[in-house]
This record gives C-alpha cells, structure tokens and sequence, in this order.
C-alpha cells in the first residue's frame, strides 16, 4: 500500500473513532440523564404521596385511601400509581412484581427502583416502590411505574441523529484527508521515486525542484544536493580510472620490456647459429669452381636460417607490442610451447628441463593471446630464476570444476587449470601473501623489480580467473592459473 493511502487511511480511522467513542459517550448520557430525570419524578411523587395516603387511611380508613390512590393513577397521566401489599399472595391483585431480593429491600423500609422489560414484547416500564408504614396494618408500599417507550424513542432519534451527524463528519473529514495525501504526500512522493529511479539509470542532470518547506520539500533538496555531489565523485573516479588504466598499462607495457631484455641475450644466442650458417653458406656459394646444384643447396639453407631468424624477431616484437586486449580462441597448449621456445636460450642458461602436458580434448580459452603469453612468461621466468642450480620446470592443464575464491566471486564452474611446477627453492610462509603486490621481490638488487607476478595476478582477473599458489620451501612452488571455459 502507497504511504499516501496509508496515511489517509490511519487519519479516517482515526476520525472515525473519535466520532465513533463521542456517538457511544452521547448516547450513553442522554440515556443516563434521561433515566435519572424519570427516577427523580417518580420519587417526587412517592415522598408526595406517601404522608398524604398514610394521613388519610389513618383518618378515613382504607376504602378513602384507595379511592384517593384510584384518582391520582389517571391513564392520562405518564405515571401509573398502585398500591400492593408486600405480603400479598400470588393471585392477590395488590401483589407486587418484585423478585425476593428487592421485596426484602423495601419491606426494610428502602425504596427500590428498577426496570422490568417483559419477554412477552409488551412495552419496558420503570418501577419505583416507596415503603408505607401503616402499623399494626401489614406492610404495603406505593408502586410508581412511568412507561420507557418514549425513552426509547427519544435514544432512537438521538442515534439516528448521531449516525447520521458522525456519518457526514467521517465523509467530509474523509475526503479532506485523501485530498491533503495526495497533494502533500502522495505526489511528491512520485516525483521523488521517479527522480530516485531516473539517478538509479545514471540520469544525475534532471532535478526534483519540490517548493514544500515540510521534511518532503527537505529531503527533495537533500537529493538534489546528493545528486551533485555524485556527479562530482562521478567526475573523479571516471578521471582516476583512466588514469589508473594509463598507469597499468605503462606498467604493464614497462614489465613486458623487460622481460624483452632479459631474454635479449639468449636470443642473440638463439640468432648466432643460424647467422653464422648463413655466413659459411654464403662464403661457399661464392668460391670457385661451386657447381650450381651446390648453389642452390646453399640457397635453400640460407633461406630457411632467414625465415627461423625472422620467427624469432617476430615472437621477440608480438610479445613487445603494446595493445588492448583482444580475446580469441587460443589453444593453451600450443601457446605454452610456443612461450617455451622463446625462452629455450634462458632455459638452457639456467640448466631447466622443462616440459608441457595436457589432454588432446582440451577445449580452446577466450583469451587476449599476447596477455596469456605475457602471464606465462612471467611464470616461467620466476621458476627458472628460482632454480639457479637447474631442475625441472612442467606445464600440466586439465578442464575442471572450480568454485572461485571469496574475492573473485561466483558459483562453481569449469575451469581450465593451467598448473606451472618448479623444483626450485619455494616461497617462505611469511611471503606467501604478498607475492602479487608490486615490486614485492626476495631477488637480489638488479635481479628483479617485482612486478612480474603483480601483472600476471591483474592480467588474469581482468579475464575472470584467478592464481592460487602452493609452494614448500627447499621442494618447489606450483601456480596454478584458472581460466574460464566459457567466452
């Protein structure tokens, strides 16, 4: 329910048992007064009554007394007056009406009031018995008796009257209260929902503008005020992310140069062999005597050491260039002996065996390929720095089901695990939690900056995954990268 009809409904309900409780409050005075006003009258009459009848049976006896009692009971008047003996029998005409309790009551000298309303229908009548001492005569007493038909009549005019008056109040009041919620309450608590909704699409230029000085008018500028303050921090943060992302691309791009210097001398290396095939093979080709069979043998070689010496420039500028991520299927696999190659000259350096396993039915990634290379580089270079006596150095992968850690998010899902083992050194315990922090590093100066393993642990998050570590001291590490199945 809509706090316009709430309101409005707690106001009707409100108003309508007030008049409700003052309706039952009249009633009930009226019917009290009235009550009161027929008591007092009939006992004006008793006390009247009373010395006039006890002088006269006393004087003239009891026929001039009755007569007098006959005379005073006129049907014209409202009053019925009676005399009964209060120890009359039950078929002796003069018998009162009362019951046990009332009847030793009076005979004590007490007069009693009270209302009979016969089951028979006939009409409710208020009696009052006024005790008459006529010793050594028996007991008696006057019965006064008033019919409460226009009591009931008059409290049936005065309900109706009240229905009919708190019937009006309650609807006009009624109205009153739907008119004042739905201009003060429920139409500017629609505008300030539909601004509210319009801010929740991004929308932080319109404004509620509400000329109410109530706490509504107030709240309106309170959101018109937040709405500013949003669109300055909006300002902000979309200024401090480009910035963000223009640092984490330098840095990035930074990590990836030097990676690209390290291994610029195993590749000079990697380069040496074939130019010097090409060097003999053209000296060759140039003495004399070189039939032309030997020409072209020695044409076909210098060509096939050119284009393995331009593979290697190439895989040396791919993994250099700088550029936004482009995810396409890659195969893990060939990317991870790819990455090998390029780092045979350092493997060999170092005295690595390193090795790459994984299921033929291992399905493709949506990956930035030049991203994963980097991730995997940085990976391999770490383990084989930390095997500075040689070992061996593995690249598993298998497709499995993955729940991801607290600060990643999501359900369990499959994932394609990309497992890199060494046999190095392993990370000490109180390391172990700060190895993706930039420039973290346990390497000598001039060794490392520490930010190999930082832009690896970004790179993967930015595509949904995550890397977990284990890692022993003296027994090696493993990083294992969990990368989505799905795009």
């Amino acid at each position: 329910m809509k706090l316009a009809r709430k309101l409005t409904l707690a106001l009707l309900v409100g108003i309508w048992t007030v008049l409700a409780v003052h309706a039952s409050l009249e009633v009930g005075r009226e019917a009290q007064a009235f009550e009161d006003d027929l008591v007092e009258d009939l006992r004006i009459i008793g006390r009247v009554l009373r010395p006039a009848v006890t002088r006269i049976w006393r004087r003239e006896g009891q026929v001039l007394a009755m007569q007098v009692l006959e005379y005073e009971d006129n049907p014209q008047r409202r009053v019925n007056i009676r005399w009964v003996w209060l120890n009359a029998t039950q078929w002796d005409p003069h018998r009162p009406i009362l019951n046990p309790e009332y009847l030793s009551r009076v005979a004590l000298g007490e007069e009693v009031f009270f209302v009979h309303d016969p089951d028979d229908g006939t009409e409710a009548r208020a009696y009052l018995y006024v005790p008459v001492s006529l010793e050594p005569f028996s007991a008696g007493a006057l019965e006064l008796s008033e019919s409460l038909a226009p009591e009931r009549h008059f409290l049936r005019e005065t309900i109706t009257r009240l229905v009919i008056t708190t019937g009006v109040m309650a609807l006009v009041s009624g109205l009153v209260a739907i008119l004042v919620g739905v201009y003060f309450v429920g139409r500017p608590m629609r505008r300030l929902a539909e601004r509210a909704r319009r801010i929740g699409e991004g929308d932080l230029d319109s404004r509620v503008d509400l000329k109410q000085k109530d706490e509504i008018g107030q709240l309106a500028t309170e959101m018109d005020a937040m709405v500013d303050r949003l669109k300055l921090a909006q300002g902000r943060i979309e200024t401090e992310t480009a910035a963000r992302i223009t640092a984490l691309e330098q840095l990035r791009h930074a990590d990836r140069l030097m990676t690209v210097g390290k291994l610029a001398s195993g590749i000079a290396h990697e380069l040496g062999t074939p130019l010097n095939v090409v060097a003999g093979r053209a000296r060759m080709a140039m003495e004399p005597g070189v039939t032309p069979d030997e020409v072209a043998l020695n044409a076909r070689i210098i060509v096939e050491q050119s284009e393995r010496m331009t593979r290697i420039i190439r895989q040396l500028l791919d993994f250099a260039r700088r550029g936004r991520a482009q995810k396409a299927p890659v195969n893990l696999p060939t990317l991870a002996r790819q990455t090998l190659t390029l780092l045979k000259p350092m493997a060999e350096k170092h005295g690595v065996v390193s090795a790459v396993t994984a299921p033929p039915d291992l399905p493709d990634v949506q990956v930035d390929q030049g991203q994963m290379q980097q991730v995997l580089t940085n990976l391999l270079v770490n383990a084989m720095h930390a095997m500075p006596k040689g070992g061996s150095l593995s690249v598993a992968m298998e497709l499995v089901t993955a729940t991801p850690p607290a600060d990643v998010g999501g359900e369990a899902a499959p994932f394609v695990r990309v497992d890199v083992t060494d046999s190095g050194t392993g990370i000490a315990p109180e390391h172990r939690s700060h190895i993706f922090e930039p420039f973290f590093t346990t390497k000598d100066v001039g060794e490392g900056t520490g930010l190999g393993l930082s832009v690896a642990h970004g790179m993967v998050r930015e595509h949904g995954g995550w890397i977990a570590v284990r890692s022993e001291v003296g027994q090696g590490s493993t990083f294992s990268i969990f990368l989505p199945q799905g795009p």
